[in-house]
């Protein structure tokens, strides 16, 4: 376990080695693509949410900004980890050849450092979101709770795509559109209700969407989530991490020879 925190404290620090801002580029960059994000969807396209209890989508920018921000944190933290995965053993392949090195505590490490800048994005989103709607909803205190499915579902992912990347170079390729196509296909940018019905719950099958939507009701609704979905989800990204974990486990063994 110590090994894994001073994992993460190197490859947190190391992003930002040597540059002038240091750790406060974890700050500037989510508030530099909320920005944008809020310029093109808020501004540009009028893009509105309808809040719990309300039957209209009649809220500023600021709350929409907010919304938003709340949803890119829950997918930064799934494509940070997810596109970094097939080349995650590939880049570290002195630990695979030279030395005796738990290998499979990288995608950890991964999102270890992941969780961090979701953790600083979080504090971000708490002040804007106190600004904007004048309180810190106190179903907050949930927020691990929901996040807690994700991670356990990154994490299988990540150990698989790592795998897969080491006899399969062109992974990487293929990942960076899908990231791209979940995000867009994810309740992050519109509500599950502004599709029609019958597609609905058909959204679910996106791995963002249970998550986004979780996070977004305890964050700044102050609203429970979905308990009978958000279970479902659980024992879903459970099952995923335990596969992932084996299939790593299982193909780790010929690393060596093809790196």
């Amino acid at each position: 376990m110590l090994l894994i925190f001073s994992l993460i404290k190197r490859e947190i620090t190391g992003r930002y080695r040597g540059s002038v801002l240091g750790l406060l580029w974890s700050l500037l960059n989510p508030l530099f693509m909320l920005a944008v994000y809020t310029f093109v969807f808020g501004v540009v396209m009028k893009s509105r949410w309808t809040m719990p209890d309300q039957h209209s989508a009649a809220h500023s920018t600021g709350e929409f900004a907010v919304i938003l921000f709340c949803g890119l944190i829950v997918f930064q933290f799934f494509a940070e980890v997810v596109s970094l995965s097939p080349n995650l053993i590939v880049s570290n392949a002195n630990y695979v050849k030279k030395i005796v090195f738990p290998i499979q505590i990288l995608p950890v490490v991964s999102s270890g450092a992941a969780l961090f800048q979701a953790a600083v994005s979080l504090l971000i989103l708490l002040v804007f979101g106190f600004i904007i709607f004048g309180r810190v909803p106190a179903t907050v205190v949930l927020a691990p709770v929901v996040f807690a499915p994700l991670i356990a579902l990154v994490l299988g992912i990540a150990w698989i795509l790592a795998s897969i990347g080491v006899y399969f170079r062109d992974m990487s390729q293929i990942v960076t559109p899908v990231v791209t196509a979940t995000m867009f296909l994810s309740p992050v940018f519109f509500q599950r209700t502004s599709l029609p019905t019958w597609l609905q719950p058909w959204l679910s099958l996106n791995p963002l969407a249970i998550p986004v939507e979780s996070f977004r009701d305890v964050v700044i609704f102050g609203t429970m989530p979905d308990w009978t979905s958000l279970a479902y989800y659980s024992g879903a990204a459970i099952v995923v991490a335990g596969f992932g974990y084996q299939f790593f486990q299982k193909t780790r063994r010929g690393f060596a020879d093809v790196l």
